[in-house]
């Protein structure tokens, strides 16, 4: 079935938990779309993932294009998100929407901005324009520089505020999803309690619409440091499809993320 917005508001109000992981080739999206994933992030995370830079902020315009065609070509039915990279759609709304148009016509199905409420008027430019967003809160890797390092966000109580007050923006601008990274599991809960419109947690607790993850990190490759939220489901699985299936089913089952995966 093909999924869209629609969709996903749907099985979100019937309490069906939603799935997403990122992907950026045309093999591994059509691993993922037999496998049932609702959703496949073409990611910025790619610079990281692929090519090795130590942020997302390398990452352009083209790069993200030439990755989401590639997984137009491999997917049928998950809904596909690109990313907007840096620099791509801060300027003003139309800018944004330059960006976003040519990311929708090379396959996406919906944009993902970072930022909080100041993005809510570009937001509305883009929804009112036929693109979909997916708001990005909390700890938005774009804004590395800003935050002096990948950290979490909402610890105090002036800091859950603002972030809960930038979901409602967002949410009331016409964001179809509402993305929160690296925020205590109670926000997050708040959060998706509190709007309209389906959360997906990277980071944000078990009690979010869904949950995404870095392909690469499901299947237990992460150079480095492994980050507290993320979970090598190939430990148990033992192979590429039996972890991304264990991976939708603990999603769906609300086993995943547990507590020694949240903030």
């Amino acid at each position: 079935m093909k999924i869209t917005v629609n969709t996903l508001l749907k099985q979100a109000h019937e309490g069906n938990k939603l799935t997403m992981l990122t992907c950026y080739d045309a093999s591994f999206a059509t691993l993922l779309d037999d496998a049932g994933v609702d959703m496949l992030l073409v990611g910025d995370s790619l610079g990281m993932v692929m090519n090795g830079t130590d942020s997302t902020l390398p990452v352009t315009l083209d790069e993200m294009a030439y990755h989401i065609r590639a997984v137009a070509r491999g997917s049928r039915n998950a809904l596909i998100v690109g990313d907007m990279p840096f620099g791509s759609y801060q300027e003003s709304p139309q800018q944004a929407f330059a960006s976003a148009a040519k990311l929708m016509q090379a396959g996406a199905h919906m944009v993902k901005l970072e930022g909080g409420a100041f993005m809510a008027e570009t937001t509305r430019f883009l929804v009112e324009r036929g693109v979909p967003v997916c708001a990005h809160i909390g700890l938005t890797p774009q804004f590395v520089n800003t935050f002096g390092g990948y950290r979490v966000q909402g610890k105090t109580d002036d800091a859950a505020e603002r972030i809960l007050a930038d979901a409602h923006a967002l949410a009331d601008a016409g964001a179809s999803l509402v993305l929160m990274e690296c925020v205590p599991a109670a926000l997050g809960k708040t959060i998706t309690q509190s709007i309209a419109v389906p959360t997906i947690g990277i980071g944000a607790g078990v009690h979010t619409s869904g949950q995404v993850l870095v392909l690469y990190d499901v299947l237990g490759v992460y150079p480095g440091k492994k980050a507290r939220f993320v979970k090598n489901f190939m430990t148990e699985a033992g192979s590429i499809p039996g972890a991304i299936k264990a991976y939708l089913a603990a999603v769906k089952a609300g086993t995943f993320p547990a507590e020694e995966h949240s903030f």
